[in-house]
């Protein structure tokens, strides 16, 4: 007897629809002949062992396993298979190939989740995405998901049709009429309120590294801060987050997508809704920062989509692990190519790097500092000049003195900073809005030459300023774009002078 039901398996940060076909032959159930279950259509090692997890699954609830030969296709069978999502889907095939479940209420449901072996069902990786792809299909009347997996799913799709899963036997009720849908509203949850993160005003001084940090967000640039132990580059840098615009309801969508793959959302957070903020230690691999393996998941890079990718002591990370930031820094995307196929990664992140000034931290010879001018070149070197160069803003922090440490008034809060960048990034989307770039600092050269027009006095400045400092082409436009963003945040229509200067 054959059941079908449908699932999807992740490619990615997407989904490809799987129909899941499960055929009994041979002795039946009542005869109490032996069962061979066969599994095809690409599977991996884990869909392969599925078979055992499902039949002590139905064993240890009392659900009838048939018996005789049974074969689970996985259409298409040129698509490979990963991962225990299709556990559940698995199981109740055999059920309903042998008759304990309807068959037509089954196929008219969609079904992900891994069994334990006593029935209940765990959480899976990329319920959101597999749901979003699933759920537009008209003929699907129910979404049968783990529990913890209910809400990012839900959220996914617009109609009421997915339904939070304990156990098998549970799966089974739901597909006889029982249980109840899961009624997470995307806007509702979306408008919720959030906890309130680090704020500016606990920062001490730095008030260029604070104002660097504005200009950052306003125009989504790339920065480094150089200083001494202790100065303040990682409280600054963990505050970014704070002042940059709320995530719109698509950013959100999009970036929970990626962390929903990664396995990362939870029953309590099912959707990202603040930007995210990214620390990957130095010892990170290349494939851990940008993303890959035998079947390619998100990197660092891609889970800091929409927000921002802090790298703290920046020469300590191994020179290939740099250098694999060149075209993700420029492009906003990454593309992890091995045999089975490609996967486009997105990487939209605004990076903020750390570092001291010196192999011994200090930099100053007042604080201690003993490196020679030989030894701070070679820790400088560390970065590579491509790097560099893709780095929009860098500012150097230096130690606060003890009067400013003990008598400095508080601070600018997030919230005032923000109300300014927010101000800046309106200017920008009303003047990007037919070109769909959606900051200053992803300009296109055509945008560039429209929108980043300067005077004589400018031009002159320019020249002088590549020169003495023997900027590169890139270097030019990147000034340009910086200016562009003062020049935004003071509510000026040109750029003048001083936003050049500055």
């Amino acid at each position: 007897m054959l059941a079908r039901t449908r699932s999807a398996a992740v490619s990615g940060i997407d989904a490809e629809p799987v129909e899941i076909e499960v055929n009994v032959t041979g002795k039946g159930a009542a005869a109490g002949g032996e069962t061979c279950v066969s599994i095809v259509g690409l599977p991996d090692a884990a869909v392969r062992e599925s078979r055992d997890r499902v039949r002590s699954a139905l064993e240890s609830t009392g659900l009838l396993h048939p018996r005789g030969f049974v074969v689970v296709n996985l259409a298409p069978a040129d698509l490979r298979k990963e991962g225990a999502a299709f556990d559940l889907g698995i199981a109740l095939g055999m059920l309903a190939a042998a008759g304990t479940v309807d068959r037509e209420a089954l196929a008219k449901c969609a079904v992900f989740g891994e069994l334990a072996l006593n029935g209940v069902v765990r959480p899976v990786r990329g319920a959101l995405p597999c749901a979003a792809r699933i759920g537009g299909d008209p003929s699907i009347e129910r979404i049968l998901v783990p529990r913890a997996n209910a809400g990012e799913a839900a959220l996914a799709v617009s109609r009421r049709i997915v339904y939070p899963v304990d156990n098998i036997v549970q799966a089974v009720e739901i597909l006889k009429g029982g249980g109840t849908p899961c009624a997470v509203s995307l806007d509702d949850y979306f408008a919720a309120p959030m906890a309130a993160g680090p704020d500016f005003s606990e920062v001490k001084g730095q008030t260029r590294g604070k104002r660097m940090l504005e200009i950052v967000a306003a125009g989504g640039h790339h920065s480094l801060l150089i200083g001494p132990p202790g100065c303040g580059k990682s409280m600054l840098a963990m505050r970014l987050p704070g002042i940059l615009p709320p995530l719109t309801l698509a950013e959100a969508l999009e970036t929970s997508r990626i962390h929903s793959v990664a396995g990362l959302l939870s029953a309590a957070e099912p959707l990202v809704r603040q930007r995210p903020f990214r620390n990957p230690h130095h010892t990170i691999s290349d494939v851990g920062l940008i993303g890959g393996g035998r079947d390619p998941r998100p990197g660092e890079i891609s889970l800091a989509h929409n927000g921002v990718l802090f790298m703290d002591e920046f020469p300590e990370f191994k020179r290939n692990v740099l250098e694999v930031l060149r075209q993700p820094l420029e492009n906003g995307s990454i593309t992890v190519s091995r045999a089975s196929g490609s996967h486009l990664f997105p990487a939209r992140f605004m990076l903020c790097a750390a570092m001291n000034p010196c192999p011994c931290g200090r930099g100053a010879v007042e604080l201690g500092c003993r490196c020679s001018a030989l030894e701070k070149q070679r820790y400088r070197k560390r970065i590579s000049g491509p790097i560099l160069d893709r780095i929009d803003l860098m500012v150097e922090l230096r130690q606060l003195t003890p009067d400013e440490l003990v008598k400095a008034p508080e601070g600018e809060s997030s919230a005032a900073v923000r109300e300014r960048v927010c101000a800046a990034r309106e200017i920008q989307q009303r003047r990007f809005r037919e070109s769909g770039c959606f900051c200053n600092a992803r300009m296109s050269p055509r945008e560039m030459r429209r929108f980043c027009a300067i005077d004589v006095r400018g031009e002159q400045l320019l020249r002088q300023a590549i020169a003495r400092f023997q900027l590169s082409p890139r270097a030019y436009d990147r000034i340009l774009k910086v200016a562009r963003t003062i020049a935004d945040l003071a509510g000026s229509e040109s750029i003048r002078e001083e936003h050049l200067l500055e």
